[in-house]
């Protein structure tokens, strides 16, 4: 049965930005938006579903109301509403994690969700209210994709005691939000060894090509926060684990779907002798790799493994930093499912429990030297052990 109905605020498109379970989703294979419009439409299913308003309209014996809805409930399936990070969906990387996991708890666990994608951040309110507020049907988990829905839930939740709700990438103080966080800091410290031992050495595949002698690497985020530092900070940390000599170059774009801007700032890096940049900006990051093609150097995506949900630029992707957005909203369905769902916990993902991996590229990945993939997965175990401490907050590399 599809129940899906996709809510979309009126406006320009630009932008933001494994727990234990059973089952989950599989690893296969974005954010953005300005435009302070209202939706269009009100989170409601798609499809009319037997309830007593339906036969009676709402009138007659109370006795035979109270059987007929005892006898829809128990048919009825979990209904969850998301309501993603503005840009929506389409960017190839964090959105669309977030709809992986949806989809496989929609096929696992017989639920039924919506979709809300706000055009910008001043919509999310309105999406987590609207969400709470449905009668038709009843959302038993809102999931509140993106760090920047943390000040609008913090708002909401207290508003609506009994509706639960989850965040990704941020932690709400309230008994009824499950939050969710990850240690996105320790699989951009590999990535950053990886490109720090790749620049200071000769290297050649696909589109791409280093120059040793320049031995620099850059970074490119979306809207400059702690979140996005933890990235940079990751980064930064390998890249000098690798080489101390290497320099990193730095640029914040303040959006997270604009990928004219993220094309401009890589391009700025590769021409000032970068050999691979890496992004931490959602659909921007599409930019960075048109960049890496352009100039025949190297990217490396993030939140999903890119050289599969951005094939076209699978020659110029050395890998990418993968963040298990997808296990983490699938984790709170089949909470909510069991009736396990604990309200007030923050669940940090890292290395250990593979909410965080490295996914080398489809078509590069095998190109890579063993002696560089070998010394990233000691660093992996390393920082797993406790031995390595990666820093969360660039000042402190």
């Amino acid at each position: 049965m599809n129940r899906r109905k996709f809510l979309t605020g009126v406006g320009t498109a630009s932008g933001i930005a494994l727990a234990g379970c059973t089952g989950g989703p599989t690893e296969s294979g974005g954010d953005g938006g300005d435009g302070g419009s209202t939706p269009t439409s009100t989170p409601e299913s798609t499809e009319a579903e037997a309830t007593p308003t339906e036969s009676g309209e709402g009138m007659g014996n109370e006795t035979e109301t109270d059987a007929e809805t005892a006898t829809s409930t128990s048919s009825d399936p979990i209904n969850v509403g998301m309501v993603y990070a503005t840009g929506g969906l389409g960017d190839g990387s964090f959105n669309d994690q977030a709809q992986q996991g949806i989809q496989q708890a929609e096929s696992d666990l017989d639920i039924s969700y919506n979709d809300a994608q706000p055009g910008s951040v001043s919509e999310f309110s309105n999406f987590q209210q609207q969400f709470a507020s449905s009668t038709d049907p009843t959302y038993e988990l809102i999931c509140c994709i993106g760090f920047l829905q943390e000040s609008a839930l913090s708002e909401t939740a207290p508003d609506f005691p009994d509706q639960r709700f989850m965040i990704v990438d941020s932690a709400v103080d309230a008994e009824n939000v499950a939050s969710y966080v990850f240690a996105e800091e320790e699989g951009s410290y590999l990535v950053g060894q990886l490109a720090g031992m790749l620049t200071t050495r000769e290297f050649s595949a696909g589109a791409g090509s280093t120059t040793p002698d320049s031995t620099s690497v850059g970074f490119v985020g979306g809207v400059e926060s702690p979140l996005i530092q933890k990235f940079q900070a990751g980064y930064e940390a390998g890249v000098a684990a690798a080489n101390g000599d290497v320099e990193v170059q730095t640029s914040y774009v303040g959006d997270f779907n604009a990928p004219t801007a993220g094309r401009e700032a890589a391009l700025a890096m590769y021409n000032s002798g970068a050999d691979v940049v890496y992004h931490a900006a959602g659909n921007t990051g599409t930019g960075v790799f048109q960049a890496a093609q352009e100039q025949g150097k190297f990217a490396i995506g993030v939140d999903r493994d890119q050289s599969i949900t951005k094939e076209s630029f699978a020659d110029v992707i050395l890998a990418s930093m993968v963040k298990r957005v997808d296990t983490a909203v699938y984790s709170s369905v089949e909470a909510v499912v069991n009736d396990s769902f604990d309200g007030g916990s923050t669940t940090a993902l890292g290395l250990d429990d593979e909410g965080i991996s490295v996914a080398y590229g489809q078509q590069l990945g095998s190109e890579i030297p063993s002696e560089v993939t070998d010394a990233i997965a000691e660093s992996r175990q390393s920082i797993i052990d406790g031995d390595t401490s990666v820093p969360t907050d660039p000042s402190n590399v």
